[in-house]
């Protein structure tokens, strides 16, 4: 079986990290780069591959079996339709897009053309989450009753010499939170109403830094999510999981999630219960899963090689990045109105 030939667009922080287990993975092959950034030779060099400057200038002498689009988030829906246009399988970083009908265009075209289409949403491939899912899904936390997530930590001020990072279309919203949200919405069901306020009080670019956001799901839960990328803490995702090694781990958790028998927390999976009847007074158990860890960025680059090959169905399609897009949207707006916005589903 010949190796996936997968190019990447956008060779930042996150592209050379897809270049890495592109390049480690034994199904797939880093065919090629596009970037034309002077930045993007040194990592072309590094791995041996041809650089073109644009899609097309790439289209036109090599055809990858599959494209993942790194850029920044204004360019993904435009270079997405590129490759949905050449007939590419393409797995598109979150968030799909920076506005929701742009997102829409883009998810519209590849159903219409059969081409598939991914979303960046890796968290989902962390076992971790797939077992925080299959645990909930088992009934054993009861009725979804309440949860919450953090994202608390803080950005160096040199993560914002980056113009598009002080921008609308960036902030830790759409840039941080929508991991957040699409995990919640994966755990818990869709949502169906959000209320939100946000403030840029710390740092004053015209995007939040702070956000405090009320979610109703869908089916009957409650949920409170804060974010802000101004608090030295360690109570995020970042900080918990250990999935970047960049990031000092620490023993806290990110979400807690609240059922009618009992909760649990992630990243560590500690489930909590009462033993026989459910009583304030009444002593509590505490059990832990514990599971090998494997980099979930690793696991998406397989699973797009598989579904490149037709042998898996996408976890993350277009559709469902697109829905967690709208959730963010929804935020965006309850925070301009200081209305509740409500969502179909």
């Amino acid at each position: 079986m010949h190796k996936i030939k997968i190019a990447v667009q956008g060779v930042g922080l996150i592209g050379r990290r897809h270049c890495e287990h592109i390049a480690a993975n034994p199904d797939t092959v880093l065919s090629a780069l596009i970037d034309p950034m002077p930045a993007a030779r040194a990592v072309a060099e590094q791995y041996n591959v041809p650089l073109f400057s644009s899609f097309d200038e790439m289209i036109d002498r090599h055809r990858p079996d599959g494209l993942i689009i790194a850029t920044p988030n204004a360019l993904h829906v435009s270079h997405g339709l590129a490759a949905v246009a050449a007939g590419i399988p393409v797995l598109v970083e979150k968030p799909l897009a920076d506005d929701l009908a742009s997102g829409r265009s883009l998810v519209e075209a590849a159903e219409q053309s059969g081409v598939a289409l991914l979303v960046g949403h890796h968290r989902r491939h962390n076992p971790m989450i797939q077992s925080a899912k299959a645990m909930v899904a088992s009934g054993r936390l009861g009725e979804i009753v309440a949860v919450h997530g953090s994202f608390w930590l803080s950005k160096p001020d040199d993560y914002y010499d980056v113009a598009w990072r002080r921008e609308p279309g960036a902030g830790p919203v759409l840039v941080n939170l929508i991991h957040d949200v699409d995990l919640l919405r994966y755990l818990c069901g869709e949502v169906v109403a959000v209320q939100a306020m946000v403030s840029n009080r710390q740092r004053g670019f015209a995007v939040e830094d702070t956000a405090t956001v009320l979610l109703r799901f869908a089916n009957g839960a409650l949920g409170t999510v804060t974010v802000s990328d101004t608090i030295p803490a360690p109570w995020s995702w970042e900080m918990t999981t250990g999935e970047n090694p960049a990031y000092p781990q620490s023993d806290q958790s990110c979400y807690v999630i609240g059922g009618s028998l009992g909760s649990l927390s992630i990243p560590r999976l500690e489930f909590w219960s009462h033993q026989g009847e459910r009583h304030w007074w009444k002593p509590m158990v505490s059990e832990r899963t514990t599971l090998i860890a494997r980099d979930p960025l690793r696991l998406q680059i397989s699973h797009f090689a598989k579904v490149i090959r037709g042998d898996e169905a996408a976890l993350v399609t277009g559709r469902e990045g697109l829905k967690t897009l709208e959730v963010i949207e929804a935020i965006k707006e309850a925070a301009r109105l200081g209305e509740t916005v409500h969502l179909s589903v």
